[in-house]
């Protein structure tokens, strides 16, 4: 399977678990976890469509984040880090890549602004980073959200906001 190309929906059950795991890495971020929780489903489930899948992963992503166990916590942490943050450098994703090439153009440029909102969005919800849908969106609004959320101190619903933002990459 050429990268960037996704096979027809309905070969998707027959593919090698790699092809399956690239299917994984191009609709989200490279995650090993996440290969770890979706593979099988992959491979067991016959879906009519990607956003079919997509919604299937959406639901196990939700599960882990609903049911109270510490490993599930952990497991969604690890999935929900492949992300990268805001103005980093060296985004490895194409598509995260171009969605955050508009947040580095213009004034403050060099990232400074979110960098150190990531900071202090890391130290008020440990083992999260945050997430959210660029696209179109311009620095000063994604400043202002950043730092409602922090204010606002849910880590459930960051959680629940982390996983939609995955569905949409």
């Amino acid at each position: 399977m050429a990268p960037g190309s996704l096979p027809p929906i309905s070969n998707v059950p027959n593919l090698s678990t790699a092809e399956r795991a690239s299917i994984l890495d191009q609709l989200f971020e490279p995650s090993i976890p996440l290969h770890t929780l979706s593979l099988e489903l992959l491979q067991i489930e016959h879906f009519t469509s990607y956003e079919d899948m997509i919604a299937s992963i959406g639901l196990q992503l939700t599960d882990l984040a609903e049911s109270g166990l510490s490993s599930d916590t952990e497991l969604l942490g690890e999935i929900l880090q492949s992300h990268p943050r805001l103005g980093e450098k060296g985004v490895a994703s194409d598509q995260s890549r171009g969605e955050q090439a508009q947040l580095n153009t213009g004034k403050n440029s060099d990232g400074i602004d979110l960098m150190e909102r990531n900071a202090e969005y890391e130290r008020t919800f440990p083992g999260l980073k945050y997430l959210v849908f660029v696209n179109g969106r311009n620095r000063s609004t994604i400043v202002d959200d950043i730092q409602t959320r922090i204010r606002r101190r849910n880590i459930s619903l960051e959680r629940r906001e982390a996983i939609k933002v995955s569905l949409l990459t």
